[in-house]
């Protein structure tokens, strides 16, 4: 399960909390600079002033380069800092080394063509959870929290509207590059690779240890209206983990459900389809029931491909 092994006489086991609390340090170390240095290099990179940069920022400021410096910014300080706070951790404290020969070995990703159907079902039917979360309401004494909650996600929708509405085909392509592949090889590297095998290791459960670790993962996110169908996401990649092996399953997954969304918002932008982000008002039942149905005959191939292989 692990995607990397212990060198000769070093300590494996390590107190959690401290072993995690180094891991949280470095990454967040690792965030700052490199967004720092990414802020840093925009008004040489994309001809935007520093005095505008707050507004960048914020997503309100009105440049032609705003947006490919806000992806910038999202790259640089975003995937490549999880990957890299995750590499600092793996070979300066743990003192591991890659298995990247395991990672990518043949027989690992035979099926790997599977995380295409697997995905689309799983998203169609977890629009389910999208709908019964976004439309989640508190109890009337809780009313206040409430509000600052939908507030708060009020202001993540703006920054994510102003994130994806690409004006060219090259912003789209920079936004699959930073939401799509960066962010999805570092946040499984992080999350998938380093956290879900410290949780399995600290509570010897493989299961707690995805669950655990798709709790996290969507908590990081700031995204209370989103909580529920990221951790389900979560799950599904850190089981398409456990039952592979390789990290590649989880990455691939990944991207293709940043990237298909891009798509979606691109394509309604270009008025070939009619796809909202805003709007969860409505469930389709019809495409919750067809998406359990190929994610279910999906999972059961994956699974009984993978029980072939080990005992092979």
């Amino acid at each position: 399960m692990e995607i990397y092994e212990h060198q000769p006489g070093y300590q494996v086991r390590q107190h959690w909390l401290l072993s995690f609390s180094v891991l949280v340090l470095l990454v967040f170390g690792a965030l700052a600079i490199l967004q720092t240095l990414a802020v840093g290099l925009i008004p040489f990179l994309f001809g935007i002033g520093f005095d505008q940069l707050p507004a960048l920022l914020s997503g309100t400021l009105n440049h032609p380069n705003g947006r490919m410096a806000f992806l910038f910014i999202q790259g640089l300080g975003g995937g490549l800092a999880f990957w890299l706070g995750g590499w600092l951790f793996i070979r300066l404290v743990d003192k591991k080394t890659m298995r990247l020969s395991r990672q990518f070995s043949p027989e690992k990703l035979h099926e790997i063509g599977l995380v295409f159907p697997i995905l689309i079902g799983f998203v169609l039917f977890n629009s389910l959870w999208v709908y019964l979360n976004m439309n989640m309401e508190f109890p009337e004494a809780w009313k206040g929290l409430e509000t600052l909650l939908r507030e708060k996600e009020d202001q993540l929708m703006e920054l994510t509207l102003y994130l994806t509405d690409f004006a060219s085909t090259g912003e789209l392509l920079m936004g699959i590059l930073v939401i799509g592949v960066l962010a999805g090889i570092g946040e499984e590297y992080l999350f998938r690779g380093i956290v879900q095998p410290k949780m399995h290791a600290y509570t010897q459960n493989a299961h707690l240890a995805v669950w655990l670790t798709a709790l996290i993962f969507s908590a990081i996110h700031f995204q209370f209206y989103g909580f529920l169908p990221r951790m389900m996401l979560g799950a599904l990649f850190g089981y398409l983990y456990l039952y592979s092996g390789t990290l590649v399953f989880p990455i691939l997954a990944h991207i293709l459900n940043n990237t298909f969304t891009l798509f979606l918002v691109y394509f309604n932008k270009l008025n070939l389809i009619d796809y909202d982000m805003e709007n969860a008002t409505e469930l389709h039942w019809e495409y919750v029931l067809i998406g359990g149905v190929v994610f279910l005959l999906s999972w059961k191939r994956f699974l009984s491909r993978q029980k072939t292989q080990t005992h092979a």
